[in-house]
């Protein structure tokens, strides 16, 4: 089984990231790994790639013609690949040297259509103390209560998923509507409504494996606290906007808001009364705001426009 990973950039202040995003795809343990580098419509970056990884055997390097945006570039990656299975990370991510390995196990031993694995933060400036677990898919990086373990989830995140090539096909990729900047808005969603799209069709999730470990680097632009207010609100818009997309969308929202009432919320006032800091009370009342945060986007999704113009 070969699996075919692809990875979009498009500026040279990431390229010393994306250097090392793309290493660590070429040093997997699995031998039959392949890379696939789109550059986003800008030649100067395209060349830099061309110079440093264009002699390779195992790597395929496009260049779009114009700025196309994240998803539009993440199919005319699948469309280069040649493997079985076709990945996707970020070029401000790592990928554990086994990350492959373990997806290719997902689809030779539980016949998965699709596969990903736990995001985990690499803190580039520090983790910010008042940032709960919970919400830590605010800055792309698995939250506390995703899953209990290895099993079928809706979708893992977009810098750590892989679809059977075939499968990924068949579903017409990813929609190029989805996600992205909208004007003012900032749209999440990409990887979401594919995979909404792929249960419709196959009634099959992504298998979730925590052992196939992608480090997803926060800058810290990501940790400042208006930046992830203005990100849970539109995360918030954008559930409401992937409902005019998908039928019966918002089932895992739907148990995470369930985990933080039954569960986190009752813990953490336990151990604000039973062992009090000043950084258990700021992470404690930043569940409140930025579950508030995301309740207001979606809010505002219902008011700003109607189903058929919601993501445009």
């Amino acid at each position: 089984m070969k699996v075919s990973v692809v990875i979009c950039t498009y500026t040279l202040d990431m390229y010393e990231h994306f250097r090392e995003a793309a290493d660590s795809v070429l040093a997997q343990t699995y031998d039959d790994v392949e890379l696939v580098v789109v550059v986003d419509g800008t030649p100067e970056v395209y060349d830099r790639v061309v110079e440093d990884y264009g002699d390779r055997e195992d790597t395929v390097i496009a260049c779009n013609d114009e700025n196309v945006g994240l998803l539009a570039s993440r199919n005319r990656g699948a469309e280069l690949a040649s493997g079985d299975v076709v990945g996707f990370i970020d070029d401000d991510a790592v990928a554990n040297e086994a990350w492959a390995e373990r997806l290719v196990r997902a689809y030779e031993e539980e016949d998965a259509i699709a596969a990903g694995g736990k995001m985990t933060p690499e803190w580039i400036s520090g983790k910010p103390s008042f940032l709960p677990e919970e919400f830590y898919w605010l800055v792309g990086v698995t939250h506390r209560g995703f899953a209990d373990g290895p099993g079928e989830v809706r979708n893992t995140f977009g810098s750590n998923i892989s679809f059977r090539a075939d499968v990924f096909t068949e579903l017409g990729g990813f929609d190029v509507d989805v996600g992205g900047r909208k004007g003012d808005k900032n749209l999440q969603g990409g990887e979401t409504e594919l995979c909404a799209r792929m249960r419709e069709e196959y009634g099959r999730g992504v298998w979730y494996d925590p052992e196939a470990e992608v480090a997803h680097k926060v800058f810290e632009y990501r940790t400042e606290f208006r930046w992830l207010v203005d990100r849970a609100f539109w995360q918030g818009y954008s559930k409401r906007a992937m409902e005019s997309f998908v039928d019966d969308e918002g089932g895992e929202e739907g148990a995470f808001l369930t985990t933080l009432a039954t569960d986190s919320v009752p813990t953490r006032t336990a151990t604000l009364i039973r062992d009090p800091s000043v950084a258990g009370l700021f992470q404690f009342l930043s569940l409140f705001q930025f579950t508030a945060a995301v309740g207001l986007g979606y809010a505002y999704a219902l008011w700003d426009w109607d189903d058929d113009t919601l993501f445009r």
